[in-house]
């Protein structure tokens, strides 16, 4: 497996694989990884000959106050997983690889409009920016033929493969699905930073996503019947505080009207502090995909 430090080794390793007739999938990761992420590289297997793993804590999606600091890091057991997963290529770059002039020096920036504005980008309004940016540098560089991304970030899988056709970058946007825990969490890099009590208490996220679902299926149909389930569900984990809970259109995420005539996006995020007490509070996102009718 090789490491590519730089933006010019990573660009003649993708030119020498395509040279060589060999399709690559790209895996963009910001590290700390888990079995989640080792999912998307499974994926990326069953796509392509070659899986190109980068990874990158992007300063440009964090905003002041944000975890940018804190955000877990670890270089050498994520580079052990890559290899044990069959990795050809890991591309980790210093910061100025990927922003030569400084993460707020650049006079470019990629914003996808209008699906950026819901959910996560109304309490993080410069958080798509730098996701598209930092993915469209990544995509211009590998020009791989598939790239994967988790379906755990929803409105980033929408974001990239509207950037992606948008800008004809001729690049296959693929969503994997949500890799949870044996008791239905979501896998986050983040989950490291709650303590045990605050992890069963983020347990709410997946049982309200299960209460909608299992509403749906026996009949509800009304929005505001299955917001108010999803919402009581997560109230009675005692320090969760809803950030939100909203049915989207799964494509456009437009707000879903008062009754469900089709599939709709069940989005949550919500914050929970690391331990009790604790002034540092843990964002956490989750959402499913609801199906009247299945």
């Amino acid at each position: 497996m090789k490491l590519l430090r730089s933006v010019d080794e990573l660009r003649a390793y993708s030119d020498a694989e395509r040279a060589a007739g060999r399709r690559i999938a790209l895996v963009p990761t910001m590290g700390a990884l888990h079995a989640g992420h080792l999912s998307l590289v499974a994926e990326g297997h069953r796509h392509a000959d070659t899986v190109v793993v980068t990874i990158f804590v992007n300063p440009t999606q964090f905003a002041p106050g944000e975890d940018f600091d804190a955000y877990p890091r670890g270089l050498e057991a994520d580079l052990a997983q890559c290899r044990a997963a069959g990795v050809a290529a890991v591309f980790a770059p210093p910061p100025d690889e990927m922003y030569p002039d400084g993460p707020e020096g650049g006079k470019t920036w990629v914003a996808v409009e209008d699906i950026t504005a819901p959910l996560c980008g109304a309490s993080r309004p410069t958080f798509f920016r730098g996701v598209a940016t930092v993915v469209t540098k990544l995509l211009v560089v590998a020009r791989p033929d598939v790239a994967v991304f988790g379906e755990k970030d929803y409105q980033q899988l929408q974001v990239v493969k509207r950037l992606a056709r948008d800008l004809l970058l001729g690049v296959e946007i693929l969503g994997a699905p949500i890799h949870r825990e044996e008791d239905g969490l979501a896998m986050s890099s983040r989950n490291v930073y709650l303590d045990a009590g605050m992890r069963a208490e983020a347990l709410v996220l997946s049982r309200a996503l299960d209460a909608a679902e299992a509403a749906v299926r026996h009949g509800e149909r009304s929005r505001d019947a299955l917001l108010e389930r999803a919402t009581k569900e997560i109230a009675t984990a005692s320090h969760a505080a809803i950030d939100y809970v909203e049915l989207r259109d799964p494509e456009s995420l437009e707000p879903v009207g008062g009754t469900l005539e089709g599939p709709a996006l069940l989005a949550l995020a919500v914050h929970f502090p690391q331990r009790v007490g604790a002034d540092e509070v843990v964002r956490l996102i989750d959402n499913r995909v609801l199906r009247p009718g299945v």
